[in-house]
C-alpha cells in the first residue's frame, strides 16, 4: 500500500474508531512500527491527529480540535437531531448567527425551513450550503480562511461583527467544565464571542460527551447562554451541577432521525 493510500486508511479508522494503537497499525499494514510513527507524525503536523501514548487519536484536547473534514463525517444522527432542535427557535423572518463547526454546518443546512430568514455566518460549510438559496439574505463574514476550522476568522471578522446584530447566535463547542464553556483555539474562540456580544439571545450547541472536558480558554459562562441544546443527558454528576445552577437542558430526539 502506497503511504498516502496508508495514512488515509488510518484517518478513516480514527473517524470510526477515534483512537488508534500504533502495534496494531503496523500489523493491520504489515509495515513497522517506525513507518506508522512516521506517518502519525506527518498526520500530526497536518493537524489531523495527535500523537498519544501507544497511538493516536482525533479526541479533542487541551490544545487540540481535530480537522473540520474529519468531524464533518462524525456523529451524524446527533447534529441532525441537535439541529432540529434548534430550528425550533428560529422564526420566518429573524436573523441568525451561525457559527464554525460541524454541528453549526448542518444547522445553516437546515433551516432554509425557516425562511425567509438573514443568516450571518463564518461557517465555509453554510456559506457553500446558502449562497444559491432563495428566501436567504446571506451575511458571510470576511476575514482570514482556516481550512482547518472551515471558517473565516481574524480581526476582519471579528470587527464586522461589532457592526451588525442578530435574534439569536447558535454557537457549538468543543468543551464544558462544570459550568464553563471552553475552545482551545484562541482565534476561533475570539469570533464566537463577538457573535454571542451581538446577539439579542444565544443558544449553546454541545454534544452530551463534551461535558466534563475543558480546553485552554475559556468561552463563556453557561449561565450567558439563554438555550443549551445537546443529544443525549450527560453523566449525573454533571446534571447535577447543571440542575444546582438552575440551567435546564434541551435533550433533541434522535429517534426523528431513525428509520
Amino acid at each position: 500500500m502506497k503511504r498516502d493510500d496508508r495514512q488515509q486508511a488510518i484517518m478513516d479508522l480514527l473517524v470510526q474508531d477515534g483512537e488508534v494503537e500504533l502495534d496494531a497499525l503496523a500489523d493491520r499494514f504489515a509495515v513497522s512500527k517506525m513507518t506508522i510513527h512516521r506517518d502519525l507524525d506527518e498526520l500530526e503536523s497536518a493537524g489531523l491527529l495527535r500523537k498519544i501514548r501507544g497511538g493516536a487519536t482525533i479526541q479533542s484536547g487541551t490544545r487540540f480540535e481535530s480537522d473540520f473534514r474529519l468531524r464533518e463525517r462524525q456523529g451524524s444522527d446527533a447534529k441532525a437531531a441537535m439541529a432540529r432542535a434548534a430550528l425550533e427557535l428560529i422564526e420566518p423572518g429573524m436573523t441568525v448567527m451561525i457559527n464554525d463547526g460541524s454541528m453549526a454546518a448542518v444547522l445553516g443546512r437546515d433551516c432554509i425551513a425557516k425562511r425567509p430568514l438573514t443568516v450571518i455566518t463564518n461557517n465555509g460549510a453554510v456559506i457553500d450550503a446558502l449562497k444559491t438559496e432563495h428566501g436567504i439574505t446571506l451575511i458571510a463574514l470576511g476575514g482570514v480562511y482556516n481550512s482547518k476550522y472551515n471558517a473565516f476568522l481574524g480581526k476582519v471578522t471579528e470587527d464586522t461583527l461589532a457592526r451588525l446584530r442578530a435574534d439569536i447566535a447558535f454557537i457549538s463547542t468543543p468543551a464544558v467544565s462544570g459550568l464553563e464553556v471552553y475552545h482551545m483555539d484562541d482565534e476561533v474562540l475570539r469570533s464566537k464571542r463577538a457573535m454571542m456580544d451581538q446577539a439579542q439571545r444565544r443558544c449553546l450547541l454541545v454534544n452530551h460527551s463534551r461535558f466534563g472536558q475543558a480546553a485552554l480558554h475559556r468561552l463563556a459562562s453557561l449561565q450567558e447562554f439563554d438555550h443549551i441544546i445537546t443529544d443525549s443527558p450527560p453523566s449525573e454528576g454533571h446534571r447535577e451541577v447543571l440542575e444546582r445552577a438552575g440551567l435546564t437542558l434541551t435533550l433533541s430526539d434522535r429517534k426523528a432521525n431513525e428509520p
